[in-house]
């Protein structure tokens, strides 16, 4: 079987065909760059931006993969959750393909997406523990089949990927951020400044009984973080924080990593588990993986490009997916937050609900 999926739920355009035992045969990322100059993604351009070239990434992807839409066999798109505007671009975009050709509907959970992307190529097969970290999102999931998992901990504010993009904008260093500051960070030293959750911040023995409490869980919280970087560099003389730069970067870096690593490392003490997976474009992060690789479990990180927002991955979960026969999808709509909930199939189309 030969699936075709889209996703669109940010600023990235993606289309991809996968064979059904997960051979990729076209992976499309279209990027927009047009929101650097305001510092992050403005929704409404974004839209504008999904529906000038969707159709001609999907022909891009049909083209790579040396196949045309009279030869694909499910259709699948991401649903949500994301910038709804966004979203519904894909997602009206993929119903339409499938509807014109009667062929079946998958409609997919972005964050089901990154984990089904370690189900690509080499597939990590359940059960194991799933690190989701990305602009959006970051979570611990324990997956114990292919269509779905259990959130054992998420982010309670801030995703570690905006903590990334939200402190490289402090330093100066534009949008997006996560990449630019692993540069700079390479030349400094990460002990150099105590941030909550960093070697640093451990060695004072934290900040009283209710941040000893919070770290004994699972839930993710950045925006401490953030504002902790905001008022070292309100103190610091403009000329020190420039000459440290390097050492800010490090320092930062290096907490939200170790936050990541020690919840990662105590879910799976408390799951047993010994498998862990990797996804979302935090994984991206040179330093995370290289913490990831120093624990002693059968670990599995995708290539960077499936870890970043993909089509490919949305694929590899429409196959495990619900699979909607035409018309029962049409009426399907995308949704920002939320969880997606099963469609009843009856004798003719539904109303997709979310929470």
């Amino acid at each position: 079987m030969t699936v075709l999926a889209l996703e669109s739920s940010c600023d990235d355009t993606c289309a991809a065909v996968i064979d059904f035992d997960g051979g990729i045969r076209s992976n499309v990322i279209s990027s927009q760059r047009v929101h650097e100059r305001f510092g992050g993604v403005v929704p409404e351009i974004a839209s504008r931006q999904h529906l000038e070239i969707v159709n001609l990434v999907v022909e891009q992807a049909l083209s790579e993969a040396g196949t045309t839409l009279d030869e694909v066999e499910l259709i699948g798109a991401t649903q949500g959750p994301g910038l709804v505007g966004a979203l519904l671009v894909g997602f009206s975009t993929a119903k339409a393909l499938a509807g014109a050709r009667r062929l079946p509907f998958a409609p997919v959970d972005h964050l089901q997406g990154h984990v089904a992307a370690n189900f690509l190529e080499t597939p990590f097969e359940p059960p194991f523990l799933c690190l989701v970290a990305s602009g959006g999102h970051t979570l611990l999931a324990h997956v114990t089949e292919h269509d779905g998992f259990e959130v054992l901990g998420r982010a309670l504010d801030d995703a570690a990927g905006e903590a990334f993009d939200k402190g490289a904008r402090m330093l100066g260093l534009g949008y997006p951020g996560g990449a630019a500051l692993e540069r700079l960070a390479a030349d400094g030293d990460p002990s150099a400044f105590s941030f909550p959750g960093s070697a640093a911040d451990s060695a004072r023995g934290g900040r009283g009984a209710r941040h000893k409490a919070f770290a004994q869980g699972l839930d993710f919280s950045f925006a401490g973080l953030k504002t902790a970087l905001l008022y070292v560099l309100r103190d610091l003389p403009e000329r020190e924080a420039s000459a440290r730069a390097s050492d800010l970067a490090a320092s930062y870096q290096a907490a939200i990593v170790e936050n990541l690593i020690m919840r990662t490392e105590r879910a799976l003490e408390r799951t047993g588990l010994d498998r862990l997976a990797v996804g979302g474009g935090v994984a991206a992060n040179g330093e995370l993986r290289r913490r990831l690789g120093e624990m002693e479990v059968a670990l599995h990180v995708p290539e960077r490009s499936l870890c970043t927002d993909n089509a490919a991955m949305i694929a590899s979960a429409a196959r495990y997916g619900q699979r909607l026969p035409y018309p029962h999808y049409l009426s399907l709509d995308a949704y920002a937050t939320g969880e997606q909930r099963p469609v009843a199939v009856g004798p003719g189309p539904t109303v997709e609900r979310t929470s």
